[in-house]
């Protein structure tokens, strides 16, 4: 990117009260058939209108087209039964009832590539789509056929790849792997989480990027926090690995997080996406300390390889709070884009 300092947002934004109910996750579309259509560009829109407003430079769709960033991309895939339910832990955090794997995985059309091309459409600007990583669509089913984490992740890799790819000609520049699960199951991480994700992004010349998070701002993921202690050191375990993958960015949380800023040293080389804005609460960041938390990280990654952002996905806040949040990561990148420029 040429912008120094490019900024923009993890992931999800909030959906408008007529597409969705706001500030849920899972909540069912409002809208049917040709109404629902039209009613996801209509948001896509917006959302990029948004984001401009507040000065994002790397846009994206907000995941207004989707319900879940996990599930969406897994109903389209065969060989996973959506009426076939069990319960299960996820990432060892909170119960949910989920899609059982019954057959063979596989993608027989694309997902969210038509969607793409109607945000490319849109903008000029950088765009970057999200998709699931392969560990954290695992740790999101019950898996009857494979019985098997890795099995099951290698066959989700090969489907991502092919969306991903198509991604890329539909003219995404960034294309970001969502995996949490990377600070839940460490040995699984270094053991064939990393490998997965460098299947899910074979052949691609566009940016590739993971996003490592401690979650969205709900009540099951705040309260697994608090449990973490005063450092949150989880990113150590598989950072040293990350740093010698294929992968270009690594997006990581830090605003109002335990975690000890020098741990972005272990990565040093990878282009680091900062994650300045603190989703789990509605009080809206100063510029002043969006910048703090970028002039920290700038100890540990060079000034042309930091990407302020946020923390997570802001679905779960109110459309105010996420639009003040956005601004405040532009001005806050804009000071201390000021003061590198001299």
């Amino acid at each position: 990117m040429a912008t120094l300092l490019p900024t923009s947002t993890a992931g999800s934004l909030p959906k408008p009260s007529w597409l969705a109910e706001p500030e849920v996750l899972w909540s069912p579309w409002k809208l049917e058939g040709e109404g629902l259509v039209e009613g996801k560009q209509d948001a896509l829109r917006l959302a990029l209108h948004e984001q401009r407003h507040a000065g994002i430079d790397i846009v994206s769709d907000g995941e207004q087209s989707r319900q879940h960033f996990v599930t969406t991309f897994i109903e389209h895939l065969n060989g996973v039964d959506f009426n076939q339910r069990e319960t299960v832990t996820i990432r060892n955090r909170y119960e949910a009832s989920v899609p059982s794997v019954v057959g063979e995985v596989s993608r027989q059309q694309s997902v969210f590539v038509e969607d793409a091309r109607f945000l490319r459409e849109q903008t000029d600007q950088p765009i970057k789509w999200a998709l699931p990583g392969p560990m954290t669509m695992i740790d999101t089913l019950f898996d009857g056929h494979y019985k098997s984490r890795e099995k099951l992740a290698w066959e989700f890799a090969r489907a991502l790849n092919e969306e991903a790819r198509e991604l890329e000609a539909a003219g995404v520049d960034v294309i970001q792997f969502d995996e949490p699960a990377f600070n839940v199951f460490f040995d699984d991480v270094n053991d064939w989480g990393i490998a997965t994700l460098e299947r899910a992004i074979e052949g691609l010349k566009c940016e590739t990027a993971v996003h490592i998070c401690y979650g969205y701002g709900i009540k099951a993921n705040t309260d697994w926090k608090k449990t973490l202690g005063s450092e949150w050191r989880q990113y150590e375990a598989v950072f040293p690995k990350l740093q010698k993958s294929n992968i270009d960015i690594v997006s990581l949380e830090c605003q109002n997080s335990h975690v000890p800023m020098e741990l972005i040293e272990l990565i040093r080389g990878k282009k680091v996406m900062v994650g300045a804005i603190d989703v789990a609460n509605h009080a809206i960041e100063t510029p002043e300390e969006v910048a703090a938390t970028l002039r920290k990280a700038l100890e540990f990654v060079d000034a042309d390889n930091l990407y302020p952002s946020t923390n997570c996905g802001m679905a779960p806040l109110p459309r105010h709070v996420a639009r003040g949040k956005m601004q405040a990561l532009s001005a806050g990148a804009a000071i201390v884009r000021k003061e590198l420029e001299g």
